[in-house]
């Protein structure tokens, strides 16, 4: 595809996006505000339109990505899924385009995807008031050097985790936890894998303790780009031509609920973090050696 097909692709398909993101943003942030007003029922009421619109929000955004060719997923492995059920997902992060795809691939097979946030994506013009109606739960990233020098600072995002499960308790709900905490980049990645960046296991514990025992599932994924990881602007002008996609279905077992901060369990938990995340890293050589050759779809 020439340069100037890409563009034009580019702007058709960022032109379909934004009127999709905006005509069903504003029905989001007003029944987000009416579900304040403090009535059982209305909440409900308001939380079912809201995830309505969230659902054709996808569903229309994966129809013009069909009908553009942006991208095709080629499933390594899948098992059964439910959509009455709750999920945890972990994921490696290679892309912005790691949402877009695992929305378009878990659309309709399992209840509506909802993932933490920075909080300063609060303020994205309407996706930030739309995640915050959505109830996703905001965390605010505070460095090593400031949790030194202020302990308390550790126990917020523990707060936001814990307040966020007890929402996700009363209707089946799909979380997504990018375990590394931040995308793949060169300069972030230690010796200890050669695919990944170190997993980060204490938000993933306290998912499994806060929606226990409703929680019966994880659903490891591994997400490989035959072509490189690609940038946003690539999905929507047509240069994302695979995404392969590897689904483990995990049951939850007993060991992996506890408290994080008792040392044994924590210990325990990092243990099988780190060895799931070994396992990760040598599915992706194997999905290298089988898809790294893939010709365009």
């Amino acid at each position: 595809m020439c340069k100037i097909k890409r563009i034009i692709l580019f702007l058709l398909s960022f032109s379909v996006l934004t009127v999709n993101t905006i005509f069903l943003c504003i029905p989001v942030i007003v029944f987000g505000i009416i579900k304040c007003i403090p009535l059982e029922w209305l909440r409900g009421f308001s939380d079912n339109i809201i995830e309505s619109c969230a659902c054709r929000w996808v569903s229309v955004n994966n129809a013009y990505q069909h009908s553009f060719k942006l991208a095709t997923i080629q499933v390594h492995d899948e098992p059964k899924y439910h959509k009455n059920e709750w999920y945890l997902i972990v994921a490696n992060h290679q892309s912005w385009v790691d949402i877009v795809v695992l929305q378009k691939y878990f659309y309709n097979k399992i209840p509506f995807l909802k993932f933490f946030l920075k909080k300063e994506l609060l303020f994205v013009p309407f996706l930030g008031l739309a995640w915050w109606a959505l109830d996703f739960p905001f965390m605010q990233r505070h460095s090593q050097a400031k949790i030194k020098a202020n302990p308390s600072l550790a126990k917020q995002d523990k707060a936001t985790t814990i307040a966020a499960c007890q929402k996700f308790r009363h209707k089946p709900v799909s979380i997504l936890n990018f375990v590394e905490g931040t995308r793949f980049l060169a300069h972030k990645k230690t010796n200890d894998y050669k695919h990944l960046l170190m997993p980060k296991a204490g938000g993933c514990a306290l998912a499994l303790a806060g929606l226990s025992p409703k929680l019966k599932y994880i659903l490891d994924v591994t997400l490989y780009y035959p072509r490189g990881r690609p940038t946003f602007y690539q999905l929507l002008s047509g240069q994302v031509h695979q995404v392969v996609v590897d689904v483990q279905l995990i049951e939850v077992d007993n060991r992996l609920i506890g408290d994080y901060n008792e040392p044994l369990f924590k210990l325990t938990f990092q243990k099988w973090i780190n060895k799931l995340w070994l396992e990760k890293d040598s599915l992706l050589d194997e999905l290298k050696n089988q898809y790294g050759k893939a010709s365009h779809v």
